[in-house]
């Protein structure tokens, strides 16, 4: 729960980052890091990294104790620490395709979205080949947790904290931990009550130690406790500790000195603080923000700041970058009184409203994004201030450090399942801000999760038109990433809930999806069967602009069959819808792709001749960068006729449109690919 910490004269909260004790413990596994394995002693090279062990209960400083050890050891490992908590304070376990993205991001690699624990442990263990970095994994629930994120590069160590051993990873040198010695212990309590409390009455010191068991994260509790109170002595914490009563208290010995510390601190709370306190329990991955806190307890943002903050200094919170992390340890303890003290009907109320304050600052970051006429925009401005960004750059950094809890948020009001309306409505307001500030690519591996707990709403609520939308958009990600059969079972099953949900929109586009799919995979007759069945429903509701672009889908798998015929008729059938709707670039791409399916039957002066025409319209429509592209079009197409010097004039007007349009010379390479299909 805490770092094991130093003399401060007794002012509030001075342990944190300080250490105390434990040098026998690190000795030991400073050495293990050098003891020859058991592969080395039998002559065979290590075959993964090696795995050291601090293993104890919650409260014990474990994870104290593991990032001073990293910290110590950090300089002979260049290539840097990666850092994963492998279970939230809530007990959740994160599995590990989260914690491989997690680590792979650390070390600037995106993971493909939507991809399995096997390929993103894979691309991992690549990512750390011949590296020479730590791993701290914190809070490991068991082996099957760490033994996929090992590296297999003996350069590497891996320093695991954990409840108990990780059985089933060979050569684990194992830390057990129990509490401090009497004078380290002694010494932290000291930076909470000042030297002089303490000097005064030396044995109630050991007492108090005693009573909690030397375990870091209780003496914090008490030290913070006696900071509060500096009139009382340690020997009245002492007396108090000893006439706690046993009722209600965790059975185990082993957990009785840190639930005696916390009933002391947490019944010398006024109600209001302790209810706050209680509701902590609900905060998403365990931490909290002024918003939070002032939303779970229906008060002010700096109300509640004060609350977070006496939290902190009294050792029931840590406060980390201006967020308050409620402890591991204690997240049992405030669960049990929650469950005890708070009625279901006012828990749910305070999920309520913090989903909801999370959903208007969503909706305040994407709209800071806006035009000023735009009506998001306009709505901004009706805002409290406290919801409001200032400029984009200030939205999209709160949107960045507070990603995690957003997405800890969403996962929660999903697996809750009482407020699936506003757990819905959470998802889309992140999935908004994400695209809007990160776009589309970038955000893929935190979108491809959303759209998932999407899914999950609509299938237990039997939603058809939310299940076709949220398959529709995981398919896109599949195909996106390449898992294009996966990506085509999507589109039938959306294709399935559109229909249910009698959605033409959802229908038309699955079934224009599913024929994408099957050209992908190069089954070119599949393809244009369901590129025709989407042509008749768009036909059929008077769609002129999306009957123009199937027709031109139709003509690419067409040409890709080698069905020429049927390719020219159908980019022809394109031409003259995109006509009808008075769209001239795409009617000139559609003839420039005419262009290309005579030149392949084998009728290059009727190429030419439709390429020429391509190239007037675009000149219409006032397009370079496409008048340009068709321009090289034409030239490839004079030079295969055998007429270069007609070729080099029309590169030449090219290069000018390029230049006209503040293309770098010689851009003539890209610009190809403003066409269809190139």
């Amino acid at each position: 729960m805490t770092d094991q910490a130093m003399d401060s004269g007794g002012r509030p909260g001075a342990s944190r980052g300080r250490f105390f004790g434990r040098q026998r413990e690190l000795k030991s596994l400073r050495s293990d890091i050098e003891r020859a394995g058991l592969d080395t002693i039998a002559g065979r090279k290590a075959p993964r990294a090696r795995v050291l062990l601090i293993a104890g209960r919650p409260g014990s400083g474990r994870s104290a104790l593991a990032r001073r050890l990293v910290e110590e050891i950090a300089p002979d490992y260049p290539d840097g620490v990666l850092t994963a908590r492998l279970t939230e304070p809530g007990g959740r376990r994160v599995p590990t395709e989260e914690t491989a993205r997690q680590l792979l991001e650390a070390l600037g690699i995106q993971g493909p979205p939507g991809a399995d624990e096997d390929e993103l442990s894979q691309l991992l263990r690549e990512a750390l080949a011949g590296r020479r970095a730590v791993l701290l994994l914190d809070d490991a629930a068991d082996a099957e947790q760490v033994d996929p994120l090992l590296p297999d590069d003996c350069g590497c160590l891996v320093v695991a904290v954990s409840g108990g051993p990780l059985t089933g990873i060979p050569d684990v040198r194992p830390c057990t931990l129990g509490g401090l010695d009497a004078k380290a212990a002694i010494e932290l309590l000291a930076t909470f009550t000042g030297s002089v409390r303490i000097t005064v009455d030396p044995q109630a010191a050991e007492s108090v130690a005693e009573e909690c068991g030397g375990l870091p994260a209780a003496l914090v509790l008490v030290g913070g406790w006696l900071a509060a109170r500096p009139k009382l002595s340690v020997a009245d914490a002492t007396r108090q500790l000893r006439a706690l009563p046993d009722d209600g208290e965790q059975p185990s010995q082993a957990a009785r000195p840190l639930a005696r510390a916390f009933r002391l601190v947490y019944e010398s709370l006024p109600p209001s603080a302790a209810r706050l306190l209680r509701l902590l329990a609900l905060a998403p991955a365990g931490i909290a923000d002024g918003h939070i806190a002032s939303s779970l307890a229906g008060s002010s943002v700096p109300d509640a700041l004060d609350a977070l903050e006496g939290f902190a200094a009294l050792g029931l919170l840590h406060r980390e970058d201006g967020e308050y992390r409620v402890p591991g340890a204690l997240r049992p303890l405030l669960g049990a009184l929650t469950e005890s003290l708070d009625k279901p009907a006012d828990l749910r109320t305070a999920r309520a409203r913090m989903l909801e304050r999370a959903v208007r600052q969503l909706h305040s970051c994407r709209a800071v994004t806006e035009p000023d006429s735009v009506p998001a925009r306009k709505a901004l401005a009706a805002m409290p201030r406290a919801l409001r960004f200032e400029h984009p750059a200030a939205a999209e950094r709160w949107l960045r450090d507070r990603q995690h809890v957003l997405l800890a948020a969403a996962r929660v009001a999903v697996a809750d399942g009482e407020l699936d309306t506003l757990a819905r409505r959470l998802v889309s307001a992140l999935v908004r801000a994400l695209a809007a500030h990160r776009g589309t690519d970038a955000a893929a591996p935190e979108l491809y999760g959303l759209h998932r707990l999407v899914l999950g709403v609509a299938e237990r609520r039997e939603l058809h038109r939310e299940r076709a939308a949220a398959l529709l958009n995981l398919a896109d990600l599949d195909a996106r990433s390449g898992r294009t059969k996966d990506a085509l079972a999507r589109y039938r099953a959306a294709l399935d809930a559109g229909r249910a949900a009698n959605d033409p929109y959802a229908t038309g586009r699955a079934m224009e999806s599913v024929g994408g799919a099957y050209q992908e995979l190069g089954d070119w007759h599949r393809a244009a069967d369901w590129y025709g069945r989407a042509l008749v429903q768009r036909q059929a509701r008077g769609e002129r602009a999306d009957e123009a672009r199937l027709y031109g889908r139709l003509g690419t798998v067409h040409t890709y069959a080698g069905r020429y015929g049927e390719a020219l008729r159908g980019w022809r059938a394109a031409v003259a819808g995109y006509r009808r709707v008075g769209d001239l670039p795409s009617q000139a791409r559609a003839l420039s792709e005419a262009a290309r399916v005579q030149e392949y039957a084998g009728r290059p002066q009727e190429s030419l001749h439709t390429c020429h025409e391509a190239v007037e319209w675009a000149r219409r429509a006032g397009d370079r960068r496409l008048q340009a592209a068709l321009q090289l079009r034409l030239a490839d197409t004079l030079e295969r006729l055998g007429d270069p010097a007609a070729a080099g004039l029309h590169r030449t007007t090219a290069e000018r449109l390029l230049e006209a349009e503040g293309e770098r010379p010689g851009a003539t390479y890209e610009i190809r690919s403003v066409m269809a299909g190139e």
